[in-house]
């Protein structure tokens, strides 16, 4: 296969020709999934560095670990768990090295939401997708992480309480929890944003 033959090739083969050795393969594999790989890290993140960081470490480790590659799911849901992972590891040792976490808060106070600060933009009739989005985006930034990464594992990767309960090393109780908030949360947030000024 020529060099110009690699982005018409189907993924399958794509991933096979890596596992091979064939970088060429794999770097059109990372030109077709990368832009998902780093806004799956931002998402969780929320912070553009670490967030390129983390994507590329997860580009590395697809690259190490290919051969583990069993094509169950496709290529890129397979990268999307190890990016989210990595976020995982990092949120963990970021909540760690904080003195007080939104958890400890919440616990202290009987419910984070009352702590969140109160979000007050200039309202706009009839919302656009984009702006929708953007609001989406502001709202997710302020939810805790866990609350956070638990929604984004359930509605943007699919998963079921099982798998988030696993990837985020908590119980299926804990997920369910805070799923409930973390919607809970979101729902007020983006009642919030699309509140009309009445002033």
């Amino acid at each position: 296969m020529t060099v110009k033959d690699y982005s018409s090739a189907e993924e399958r083969a794509l991933v096979r020709m890596a596992q091979q050795g064939d970088l060429a393969a794999f770097e059109e594999l990372v030109a077709r999934h990368r832009d998902k790989i780093y806004a799956r890290a931002y998402s969780m993140m929320r912070h553009e560095q670490e967030a390129l960081d983390l994507a590329q470490e997860a580009w590395v480790k697809g690259w190490q670990r290919l051969g583990q590659f069993q094509g169950d799911a496709g290529f890129g849901t397979w990268l999307t768990r190890i990016v989210i992972n990595l976020c995982l590891d990092a949120l963990r040792r970021q909540k760690r090295q904080r003195v007080e976490s939104l958890e400890a808060l919440a616990e202290e106070s009987g419910g984070v939401e009352r702590q969140m600060p109160v979000v007050a933009p200039n309202p706009t009739a009839g919302l656009e997708r984009a702006e929708l989005r953007q609001r989406i985006d502001q709202a997710l930034g302020q939810l805790s992480h866990e609350h956070r990464t638990v929604l984004i594992l359930n509605e943007f990767e699919e998963m079921d309480y099982k798998e988030i309960a696993r990837t985020m090393g908590c119980s299926i109780g804990t997920v369910m929890s805070r799923l409930f908030y973390a919607r809970r949360k979101l729902a007020a947030l983006l009642t919030d944003l699309k509140k009309p000024d009445t002033t």
